[in-house]
């Protein structure tokens, strides 16, 4: 859900294979070099344009099958199934039938349920959410509104641990989701974008709440009854009427399907509806909160979600209540998408031009295939349907050679991890933008376990613009120094931070890097030289306080090395699999932490010490030198663990 398998998951475009990649690259950018003539949104030119787009995208990055949906003027332009709901059934995607999941997009739904009640006098988007909770929110400052929970700007850090499960058993109920794993606010109420799936879900236990239905129940009778989806449903496990219909889940068409995703936040992505059900939504949103006779919401109401509007990087694009703009060729455009651990979705409106587009794929695809074909997809449609000219201007190149070494550096994300072991990822795969001396500016950003990385030039004064993509990046000064920048794709939900000296990977990188390496060869070759020594009838020739030392620090960096190890395993574990990221994994963490101040605080000390004696004992130079370069290192890894909290004893993350 703009996270869910791959965490920080929702937002730039991840790499096809080599040979897709390459076409879908082409094929934008001669639409983009070429004069803007626009085609006729019309069904017949749409169906024969995705019929030559997404077979072919689907076969080459290993898809099993998508939905996509064009509605125009209220009505449903075309809706097509391509691939297979089951591959090994060999059952074809029904447009109509077929329920995929569409994760994080299922969180418009929740916020036209909380304006339908903001409607009815019921709930105020400007007062303390405490006025509507049967527990209490931790004060910071400020009090979180709903207006911020919508703008996602209520401060809370990511919350990763029971997003999704595969067992139906391991279903928290929605008020202990909400209540017993608050985590921590690290920004002001109003102050910082911070992408939420937990804000959402609180959104969504503060409908059911109000509205005295549960959460389910609301949706079924105030949302899908009235637009007639009769092919949707948040509730988890499906209904039975319903569960034939699911399409299955994949992480590649060619690997079997996977079980049933249980998404714990379900007001945040727990959604499951076919290609037309959505379509009816899409033309809601379009025409002023009603499809026909059916009205879900008044116009102004509607309206108000649409444009009320909250901007942190001009000139970037916005966050709305609920949406986020993704304008695009200049044209007013709103979105969300979505993301659960097989499923990968968006929903596009133009909102002038009376036009929907929607996509869902049920598997991530070879490489993240899925997020290259979704995001390929709305690009060319847009320059197809809707085509302006490139944004050709430039900046002067001295100019823009100091603006780009200006914005050169490491940044944090606003949306993570803050405050357990999992903020570990920003050491591990940093944001980071670089600057040629062309002035061009090169940014990577993680998404999931790849790494995408665009080049940008600059347009004006500290506003950048791909050229392939057209989609820009901005930056925010004060007193000359870059204090946040954000690009077009996340800027409505996050921004990227300065990350302070202290714990930048310029130099802690490398640094870790070298300490684990000498610890680990240190561990490695301790019994290697004890079996050498036996063979040859050799003895160590120390004793006393230097043979205790030299044990103690061989001991110090066996620790470190397996303790290290025993992290990567779960961090890695929990990134490619969200539902080892459980309550279940809660007892290891303990063991990891106990573990943790044992092996760097005790390796630390055993290793500054054993270096003291290595020197007052006159050891051989490569000794001393040697065991000092172990103190130095475990000192280096107990404050990367330390500020890092690998020993932090938190089960809330």
């Amino acid at each position: 859900m703009n996270l869910a398998r791959r965490m920080f998951a929702c937002s730039l475009a991840l790499t096809l294979s080599a040979l897709t990649l390459s076409a879908l690259t082409f094929c934008v950018a001669g639409a983009a070099a070429a004069a803007p003539v626009a085609h006729a949104l019309e069904r017949a030119d749409a169906e024969s344009w995705l019929d030559g787009f997404m077979p072919y995208a689907l076969e080459s990055g290993d898809v099993a099958g998508a939905v996509v949906v064009v509605v125009k003027n209220g009505e449903t332009l075309l809706a097509k199934g391509y691939g297979y709901s089951d591959v090994a059934a060999l059952t074809p995607v029904d447009p109509e039938r077929t329920l995929f999941r569409p994760g994080s997009t299922s969180k418009l739904f929740t916020w036209t349920a909380v304006m339908q009640l903001v409607e009815q006098g019921k709930l105020d988007l400007d007062r303390d959410v405490n006025a509507y909770l049967d527990f209490r929110l931790p004060d910071r400052g400020t009090p979180i509104t709903l207006r911020n929970i919508m703008t996602h700007t209520a401060g809370f850090e990511e919350k990763v641990k029971d997003l999704i499960a595969d067992d139906p058993g391991q279903l928290v109920p929605l008020r202990k989701y909400v209540a017993d794993g608050i985590p921590t606010r690290i920004f002001k109420a109003g102050t910082t974008p911070a992408y939420s799936n937990y804000a959402t879900a609180l959104a969504g236990y503060i409908v059911q709440r109000v509205s005295g239905q549960t959460f389910d129940d609301y949706m079924d009778a105030h949302i899908f009854k009235p637009l007639g989806m009769t092919h949707s449903s948040f509730r988890q496990p499906l209904p039975a009427a319903l569960a034939a219909d699911a399409a299955k889940g994949y992480d590649l068409a060619s690997e079997p399907a996977k079980a049933y995703e249980i998404v714990n936040a379900a007001p945040a992505g727990s959604l499951a509806s076919s290609g037309t059900d959505m379509a009816r939504f899409m033309i809601a949103h379009l025409e002023g909160g009603a499809v026909g006779d059916a009205r879900i919401l008044d116009p102004q109401t509607a309206k108000l979600m649409h444009e009320t509007p909250l901007t942190m990087i001009p000139p970037l694009n916005r966050m709305m209540l609920g949406f986020y703009e993704q304008n695009y060729n200049g044209h007013r455009v709103i979105s969300h998408g979505g993301d659960t651990e097989y499923f990968h979705s968006y929903l596009h409106l133009f909102l002038d031009d009376h036009v929907g587009l929607y996509v869902s794929m049920n598997s991530a695809g070879r490489e993240g295939a899925a997020h290259t074909i979704r995001e390929a997809l709305f690009e060319q449609f847009a320059h197809r349907y809707f085509p302006a000219a490139p944004d050709t201007r430039r900046v002067d190149p001295r100019l823009a050679a100091a603006h780009a070494q200006t914005l050169a550096g490491y940044y944090d994300d606003s949306r993570r991890v803050d405050t357990t072991f999992l903020s570990i990822l920003g050491l591990i795969a940093p944001i980071r933008v670089l600057a040629d001396k062309d002035g061009t500016v090169f940014i990577s950003l993680l998404q999931g376990i790849n790494q995408a990385k665009r080049s940008y030039h600059e347009i004006q004064p500290f506003v950048w613009v791909d050229p392939d993509s057209r989609w820009r990046l901005a930056a925010k000064l004060e007193d000359g120094r870059v204090t946040r920048l954000s690009a077009d794709e996340v800027s409505p939900f996050m921004v990227f931070e300065p990350m302070p000296w202290w714990r930048s990977p310029s130099w802690l990188q490398p640094a870790a890097g070298v300490s684990l390496a000498c610890c680990f060869l240190t561990a490695l070759l301790w019994p290697v030289a004890a079996i050498v020594r036996r063979r040859q009838r050799l003895t160590l020739g120390l004793e006393g306080r230097a043979a205790r030392a030299h044990r103690l620090s061989r001991l110090a960096t066996v620790a470190i090395t397996l303790v290290s190890i025993g992290w990567a395993t779960v961090i890695g574990l929990g990134l490619t699999h969200l539902t080892v990221l459980s309550s279940a994994l809660d007892p290891w963490l303990f063991v990891m932490y106990l573990c943790s101040v044992v092996a760097y605080l005790g390796g630390a000390v055993a290793l500054v010490w054993a270096a003291s004696v290595a020197w007052s004992a006159g050891r051989p130079w490569t000794a001393r030198l040697w065991t000092t370069l172990l103190a130095l290192a475990a000192l280096v890894l107990l404050w990367t663990a330390w500020i890092y909290h690998l020993m932090a004893f938190r089960t809330i993350y």
